[in-house]
């Protein structure tokens, strides 16, 4: 393992903190029971006059590294004009729990219950991948709390057959070998599956360095909230649509942890109010790769009053 101050990952930590900081946002805790705490940004509360005038904004991170290493790019876009929530989900980050629940469906009812501490009555969501699958069952239990809703790159509608399918693409025999990488030439498999760029340039010591930083934590816990997960267990999709929701649907034309013929299905699936928009020459994590792009879709579906 590099030294702190070798170490890319971290000195890189550093930067995402104070480009967090610069934006509003402050790393704050919350205790929401007497089982669960979550670590999350949010809008700091030295100015609180500030964000009683903006409407708010959940991100939530897909399975991977915590938050700020996923939203930066949403966080610095959003925060002029929302007050924006980056919360780390149960088994990231510092967020746990002594629940023995592990599923999509407790992450969802911890962020319901992270905005319902932090005071916030009304709010928009986007979620990435497994935060997607987050961000839909928030959406379908609290259907009066949540205002818009966006789903990117995230197979919602999954069914049994679909990880088998990608562990063929990936080759590899177990899905944490792939979500949750314990080697450079695993994590190598995933940034290949995920991104659209070529990544066999990437040095070596540098995978080594973020498996060690952003994989190895919790691990235990992270490969119980895989086995945990309700959605793609039956054979068709087990799913219930969200009819009076206003949803948009993000993904990458060449995703292949999902592919897009899941985006086209989720579509028609949850609903009238639903539209799907497709990113050329992007993979699994749009709001990284099409920054710009994806910023300026989901802000003109937020903003759009009709």
């Amino acid at each position: 393992m590099l030294p702190f101050f070798l170490s890319p990952v971290s000195l890189y930590a550093i930067y995402v903190r104070r480009c967090l900081a610069a934006y509003g946002l402050s790393q704050q805790t919350l205790q929401l029971d007497n089982e669960t705490t979550l670590q999350f940004w949010g809008p700091n509360p030295k100015f609180s006059q500030a964000t009683q005038k903006k409407p708010s904004l959940v991100l939530i991170h897909g399975f991977g590294p915590v938050a700020m290493w996923q939203w930066r790019n949403q966080v610095q876009f959003f925060s002029p004009r929302f007050n924006v929530y980056v919360p780390d989900l149960v088994f990231f980050g510092d967020s746990t729990t002594t629940s023995a629940e592990r599923s999509e469906v407790f992450q969802a009812a911890s962020v319901a219950k992270l905005m319902e501490k932090a005071g916030v009555e009304r709010f928009s969501v986007i979620g990435t991948s497994y935060g997607g699958f987050v961000a839909y069952h928030v959406a379908r239990m609290w259907p009066e709390r949540v205002e818009k809703v966006v789903i990117a790159s995230s197979g919602v509608n999954m069914r049994r057959g679909d990880n088998e399918k990608l562990l063929r693409r990936a080759k590899l025999e177990k899905i944490e070998h792939l979500m949750l990488p314990a080697t450079a030439v695993q994590l190598q498999t995933l940034i290949g599956l995920a991104m659209s760029r070529r990544v066999d340039v990437i040095p070596r010591f540098f995978l080594n360095d973020i498996v060690q930083k952003l994989y190895s934590d919790k691990r235990k816990e992270k490969m119980e909230l895989l086995k945990g997960l309700t959605l793609g267990r039956d054979d068709t999709p087990n799913l219930s649509p969200l009819p009076n929701k206003e949803v948009l649907i993000v993904w990458g034309d060449k995703d292949q942890i999902f592919p897009l013929e899941m985006a086209t299905e989720l579509k028609e699936l949850l609903g009238p109010k639903t539209r799907l928009e497709v990113i050329k020459n992007t993979s699994h994590v749009p709001q990284s790769e099409n920054p710009i792009q994806f910023n300026n879709i989901v802000e003109s579906f937020l903003c759009d009053s009709s």
